[in-house]
């Protein structure tokens, strides 16, 4: 299937590695540029490397947080490449810990990322796009069931996944599509730390899998793949969905 995705433009954040890179490779494999963005600087210049150099990415370092963040990446896109055409808005996991026991800066410093910086982005491209584009925030199976001891993802996913419903309606007159993706297991490095802080690692992993029913833990590519074909032309009349990939662990119709 042609995706439509030669010559178009993305951004994507907290792309330096785990499921934004995996979103990048699978863009820039079917033709399009990207511009990637993370908080450390050597890890940017490592993935701008592997996904072909400035042909194909540039990298900023860049945090959410910072309200400046989403005009620089946008700027950079157009000066660059020359246009843009959407973005992958992935955010690091917040601190684990059940919702009762993470403390106040916890739950502040979460919300400006997570949260504040995912909307701030969101709308910052959203107004950018003047002829049609996607873009995609990346959430977790958390926004439709609490994933136990991830108290502060279970508070703001599903608010993020509101909040793209309601840009999805706002937008969508423009030719803007808005919409979630929900990755359930995937092997990362959020999950490989949250394997290991179990303290068994593989007795953790067995009885993640026996709740999934594919029974394995999924692979980026696996997310990319899905989020790359969302994120482009040839899914053109998607968009206020949340789409869920998990391998089936969620449970809801």
């Amino acid at each position: 299937m042609d995706l439509g995705l030669t010559d178009q433009v993305y951004v994507l954040t907290g792309a330096s590695r785990g499921l934004g890179f995996a979103t990048a490779q699978c863009l820039v494999a079917d033709g399009a540029r990207v511009v990637v963005s993370a908080r450390a600087p050597e890890r940017v210049a490592e993935a701008v490397a592997r996904l072909g150099g400035p042909e194909h990415a540039i990298g900023l370092t860049a945090d959410l947080a910072d309200p400046a963040t989403p005009q620089r990446l946008v700027t950079a896109a157009r000066e660059h490449f020359g246009r843009l055409d959407g973005a992958l808005v992935s955010v690091g996991g917040p601190p684990p810990g059940t919702a009762a026991r993470v403390d106040d800066e916890q739950w502040r410093q979460s919300f400006e990322t997570v949260f504040l910086g995912s909307v701030r982005m969101a709308r910052t491209v959203a107004a950018a796009l003047t002829d049609g584009g996607a873009i995609g925030l990346v959430l977790s199976t958390s926004a439709r069931s609490p994933v136990p001891g991830l108290g502060i993802s279970n508070g703001l996913r599903p608010g993020l996944a509101g909040v793209a419903k309601d840009m999805a309606d706002e937008y969508g007159p423009r030719g803007v599509r808005v919409l979630g993706l929900l990755p359930g297991r995937i092997m990362t490095d959020r999950n490989r730390e949250l394997l290991a802080a179990t303290g068994d690692v593989e007795a953790a992993r067995a009885e993640a899998e026996a709740g999934i029913p594919l029974r394995r833990i999924g692979d980026p590519a696996e997310f990319g793949r899905v989020a790359a074909f969302l994120l482009s032309p040839a899914a053109g009349y998607v968009t206020g969905v949340t789409v869920p990939v998990d391998g089936g662990a969620l449970r809801g119709l």
